[in-house]
């Protein structure tokens, strides 16, 4: 299948041509027939009998994106002038800034804002602590932690190759929470080291988001930063998923007319968002779940199994089940995939139990296409935005780092994730819900604070806050 067209493969084509009718649509046509989009058109500069312009086109991948262009430029009487790779030219110069809150003006500005003045202030903290989280960065900062060993469905491509990805995860901090969030991408070869590493740059930051750590390396480092550090943790791959899973879950039902605890589900993946998912299912109150990896159902017996796969052991699959993705599949309610492209068909959704839902999560190419599975699935939610319910961990994170920062949180407990997928599911009104809006948008702007909101209150209400 011919990949989609989509703005993560733009590119903006600088032509020139002559200005009379038919030019552009000669142009239009060799697109189209090329497979690409047109997503804008601007008049450049018009000289003459001739006209410059941008043509925005959507491609699939990189060597669609260069056919295209390709095609354009081999039409008569056209001059491809250039090619602008789009997603390149907005990461050109990085993503994000510092910028100042207070302006310096003056004398008296610096004095105050500077020495000598922030001595005061500096002993002022020496003397107690906790007006650091009032009378620094530390009130409203986040690290963006990775060691780069397992960034998007890239792999290990180390710290540096990361920082993009780290870099746009600040962005999101600051765009969708008013949070300042830092890129710290880490050379560590050891959860020894990333965890020390970690903990001696902990004073200046008010929270720590992991991302894109390995399993099952991931699991300890956390652990072990929640367990040394006064400031909250959070594994996003992990429980950012989970939490977004969740939310989805608690209104698919809605559409569906069942209820949580009846529900038997079948999870594909077994690393870190494999294991949150489980968890939380399994605290919100979800019946029988068996988790499949590439050898089949997870289970005590099933031979030595890694810190992940011995939890999922011991805590789903009760009746010991063992057998291959498929055969786990038949009678199940619910599937939900973090794993990897096509592993499912549409003649496996057909065994499921009758109106049954599919989060096919793997991303940009899921278990099983939308497509195949409708008709056949009630509800079916993806991680790509160019399919309706998208499962996008931007809901989660930004809200719940937002809320624990206002409400001077100590930690991510269980019932502040509850909160946020309670709420996260909230946004969407009764009225609107359907099988094909069981989640809210991630621009839309009431996520954010109801997430934060409901997150604060947890938060006191389990009495991790700290006292001011």
């Amino acid at each position: 299948m011919a990949p989609t067209p989509n703005s993560a493969f733009s590119i903006t084509l600088r032509v020139e041509v002559d200005n009379r009718p038919g030019s552009l649509g000669r142009i239009a046509t060799a697109i189209g027939e090329a497979g690409g989009n047109i997503a804008g058109l601007e008049i450049i500069e018009v000289t003459g009998g001739r006209m410059v312009r941008d043509v925005t086109v959507l491609a699939g991948d990189e060597e669609h994106a260069r056919s295209i262009a390709a095609r354009v430029d081999s039409l008569d009487g056209v001059k491809l002038r250039s090619v602008t790779d789009r997603t390149f030219a907005l990461h050109e110069g990085g993503k994000i800034m510092v910028r100042s809150k207070a302006a310096l003006t003056s004398r008296d500005d610096l004095s105050m804002a500077y020495t000598p003045g922030v001595a005061r202030v500096c002993m002022a903290i020496h003397q107690d602590p906790g007006l650091a989280h009032r009378l620094t960065i530390k009130s409203n900062s986040v690290a963006v932690v990775t060691d780069g060993t397992a960034v998007l469905g890239l792999g290990d491509i180390g710290p540096l190759a990361a920082l993009p990805v780290m870099e746009g995860k600040a962005q999101l901090f600051r765009e969708f929470a008013g949070i300042d969030a830092f890129p710290v991408c880490l050379d560590v070869s050891s959860a020894d080291e990333l965890v020390e590493t970690v903990e001696r740059l902990a004073p200046v930051f008010g929270g720590v988001n992991l991302e894109d750590v390995a399993a099952p390396r991931c699991f300890e480092v956390e652990e072990r930063l929640k367990a040394s550090l006064d400031i909250p943790v959070f594994h996003d791959d992990q429980h950012g998923t989970a939490v977004v899973v969740l939310a989805a879950l608690w209104n698919a039902l809605k559409v569906v007319d069942r209820k949580i605890g009846d529900l038997s589900v079948v999870i594909a993946g077994a690393g870190a968002a494999g294991v949150a998912i489980a968890k939380i299912l399994l605290e919100a109150g979800v019946g029988p779940v068996v988790a499949v990896d590439r050898t089949g159902a997870i289970h005590p017996g099933r031979g030595p199994l890694d810190v992940s796969k011995q939890w999922l052991a011991e805590h789903t699959n009760a009746e010991g089940r063992s057998g291959s993705l498929k055969e786990m599949l038949r009678g199940a309610d619910v599937f939900v995939g973090v794993s990897g492209p096509g592993l499912v068909g549409a003649e496996d959704i057909r065994t499921m139990a009758s109106d049954p839902i599919i989060f096919a999560l793997a991303n940009p190419d899921p278990e099983i296409r939308p497509e195949a599975a409708e008709g056949i699935a009630s509800v079916i939610a993806t991680g790509r935005s160019d399919y309706p319910n998208q499962i996008n961990n931007v809901l989660c994170f930004p809200g719940i780092f937002r809320g624990a920062l206002d409400a001077s949180a100590t930690d991510i407990t269980e019932s502040m994730k509850l909160a946020a997928a309670e709420a996260i599911a909230g946004v969407v009104e009764e009225d609107q819900l359907s099988s094909s809006y069981i989640v809210p948008s991630v621009f839309d702007k009431r996520v954010g604070p109801a997430v934060a909101e409901a997150v604060a209150k947890a938060a006191r209400a389990a009495g991790v806050v700290r006292a001011r």
